[in-house]
């Protein structure tokens, strides 16, 4: 052969082994993004031609699994406890998917590239294909709790519950809430038809309002108020301040007064200390201490307790709780009582007693635990991380304080709890808030707490759409999910 052929047959070699090294590379590692890509015409056919991946609780209750069907579509996904779980679940239907199934679609398909050399081995052996196990965050007893609790009251609403310590999801329940079994069937006219019933209801069940809709927090609002108020030095829970019965705002003709126009405290004088002003939830105290930090101190604090953040995800996307700046002091103390321009998720909520309980860090919310391989090996899992750190540990202890006196003193707005878990000590902040939307007439009824049981511990938010006060409709509902998680470890 001449040296000229030589060299031809050479750059054909290298051609070919390269392009032989490029189709195995697709194969294996790039399957996972070429399913998912748009108008992929063989993904969609293949997609229920495999059993996806189960999706579970914590404690290893199956929240959604595949059944073989048999025909064009040989497995159709099915959820066993349908509307309890849908907000953490979403759905995966013929043309799309939502929540868990969307966020972790990858692994439940078996398409990840951490999946692939165990793809290559299953083909090789010849095993079927199967995806991955996808493992929440959630407790079956306190999900079960939550939602009992928010059908029992009939009213829309949602639930949060975190492990203070790692972030950790351990309930999150919406109410009214929907079948996602109706939007996995494999008829496309069904589906069309059950979407559409489901869009137009009035009452939005396919709304997650846990994490993507927001509401006015209220009183509990004070919990950032009095951060951002010892964090600055300037007090502590034993500080005087001006909590008068009425307060005219400033350049208004607006007049703010606590509930049912009572009197804030035993001091007389329009005076109280922090502590009273927070067990009884007085508002003048507080829209004082918010004019004298000013918005954007009360902003920067907000915002370490997680608000103003367009990013957060569990994995999936999360409505942002909102807390813009004031332009005068009469707006500056609206917001500092959780009024005016001030909204979170239910979620928020939690948050805001998460960062209290686990001595000032707030941890970053996460819903998926770790995900399981079909030959039971684990190729993913949280690594619980820090968010921020709203409050020094000492600060943390006083807000603690308070909150513990909201619930165990006498004068405290949610003192019907005392009791409520024999052993147990409730830290709870109370909220009314006024939305002016709902066709009640009654405002929005909000409870934020935390309690701990020997390794145990949670962290509730609840908010109840036209539930009316806290302490009557928002509250029992976190204490019964604090009972199911506190008193089953």
């Amino acid at each position: 052969m001449n040296r000229a052929l030589r060299r031809i047959s050479i750059a054909v070699l290298v051609m070919f082994v390269l392009l032989l090294a490029n189709v195995n590379y697709l194969q294996v590692f790039e399957a996972g993004n070429l399913t998912s890509k748009p108008g992929n015409s063989r993904a969609f056919a293949a997609q229920f031609q495999y059993q996806r991946g189960e999706i579970t609780t914590a404690d290893g209750k199956v929240v959604a699994r595949s059944k073989n069907v048999g025909g064009v579509y040989k497995y159709q996904r099915v959820y066993p406890l349908g509307p309890e779980y849908a907000p953490a679940t979403g759905y995966d239907a013929l043309y799309g998917a939502t929540g868990v199934e969307s966020a972790e679609n990858s692994f439940l398909t078996g398409n990840s590239s951490k999946l692939a050399v165990r793809n290559v081995i299953d083909m090789i052996t010849n095993k079927p294909r199967k995806g991955a196990t996808v493992q929440l965050t959630l407790d079956s007893n306190a999900q079960n709790a939550a939602w009992n609790a928010l059908q029992a009251s009939g009213k829309s609403g949602a639930v949060v519950a975190l492990n203070p310590q790692t972030g950790a999801i351990l309930a999150m329940a919406s109410y009214p809430s929907y079948d996602p079994n109706q939007l996995a069937v494999l008829d496309g006219t069904q589906l069309n038809t059950n979407d559409e019933k489901l869009l137009k209801d009035a009452t939005q069940p396919l709304l997650n309002r846990a994490t993507g809709a927001t509401y006015p927090p209220g009183s509990t609002f004070k919990i950032v108020t009095s951060s951002a108020a010892f964090m600055s030095g300037s007090s502590n829970p034993n500080t005087v301040v001006d909590a008068p019965t009425s307060l005219q705002l400033p350049q208004s003709t607006a007049h703010l007064i606590n509930n049912n126009g009572e009197v804030c405290g035993t001091l007389g004088n329009n005076k109280a200390t922090i502590i009273t002003a927070f067990t009884e939830s007085c508002n003048t105290a507080f829209a004082n201490i918010g004019m004298q930090l000013g918005s954007p101190a009360l902003k920067s604090m907000a915002e370490k307790f997680g608000m103003n953040n367009p990013n957060l995800k569990i994995p999936g996307p999360v409505a942002q709780s909102n807390f813009p700046l004031e332009p005068d002091k009469a707006t500056t103390a609206l917001s500092a009582i959780g009024q005016k321009d001030d909204t979170v998720t239910p979620l928020q909520e939690a948050m805001f007693s998460a960062a209290i309980a686990n001595n000032g860090t707030l941890m970053k919310p996460y819903l998926v635990q770790q995900v399981q391989a079909a030959d039971l090996s684990i190729v993913d899992s949280a690594a619980p991380t820090a968010l921020s750190q709203p409050v020094s540990e000492n600060v943390a202890a006083q807000i603690k304080q308070m909150m513990v006196n909201v619930v165990n003193s006498p004068d405290g707005t949610a003192a019907a709890f005392k009791n409520a878990i024999p052993g147990v000590q409730i830290a709870g902040k109370t909220g009314t808030a006024q939305n002016g939307i709902n066709n009640s007439g009654l405002n929005d009824a909000v409870f934020t707490c935390f309690a701990a049981n020997g390794n145990r511990s949670m962290a509730v938010g609840v908010i109840i759409q036209g539930g009316g006060y806290g302490a009557a409709a928002a509250a029992p509902i976190a204490v019964d999910v604090l009972k199911a998680y506190l008193e089953n470890g």
